[in-house]
């Protein structure tokens, strides 16, 4: 950075002579902005080349490696829907609706499916309406009693394996809704 020196005889320059000897050069105007320039340019290089360096420490961008094709999931193979005459269902009201069950079962009868028994699930605030089946080889009758009730889903479970129905049909509120009208 420059000095700050107190001003003296060689500093007065007389007009019209050449420069001779060891006179000081005026300051140029707008050299502080230059300066100024200068540093936010370099302030702003090392700052890009520093999150550079971050990114491509931590893995976020590789120049180097090959792009890795991400691959596509396989679909699920789920069973064929089918009605099992032979496998009783146990239909539980998860609501507060009265009387879901009874109507559900009377869907499941009317479509060759045959209930066990109905009754109110432990909780009444079911969102969802899913039929558990507790072996992987009755899923297509668990998909043969989804397709008789609007809104229901499939699930392999083994939370009701201690009844004596491998088939449990859980109503939620979306069957309430759904038969509502």
């Amino acid at each position: 950075m420059a000095q700050k020196f107190p001003r003296d005889r060689f500093d007065s320059i007389p007009h019209g002579i050449e420069r001779v000897g060891a006179h000081r050069a005026p300051t140029r105007r707008g050299a502080g902005w230059v300066a100024f320039g200068w540093a936010a340019l370099a302030t702003i290089l090392l700052a890009a080349v520093g999150i550079g360096a971050v990114v491509v420490s931590n893995d976020r961008l590789n120049f180097l490696a090959p792009p890795v094709a991400t691959p596509t999931p396989e679909p699920v193979a789920t069973a064929e829907p089918t009605i099992a005459p032979d496998i009783a269902v146990l239909v539980l009201n998860g609501t507060s609706t009265s009387g879901l069950a009874a109507r559900a079962a009377e869907t499941l009868t009317a479509g060759g499916v045959p209930v066990g028994t109905t009754a109110n699930a432990s909780a009444n605030d079911l969102t969802e309406t899913i039929v558990y089946y507790t072996a992987a080889e009755l899923e297509g009758a668990a998909r043969g009693v989804a397709q008789l009730l609007p809104e229901a889903d499939v699930r392999l479970s083994d939370q009701f394996a201690g009844t004596e129905t491998p088939l449990v049909v859980v109503l939620g509120s979306d069957y309430a809704d759904a038969t509502a009208g």
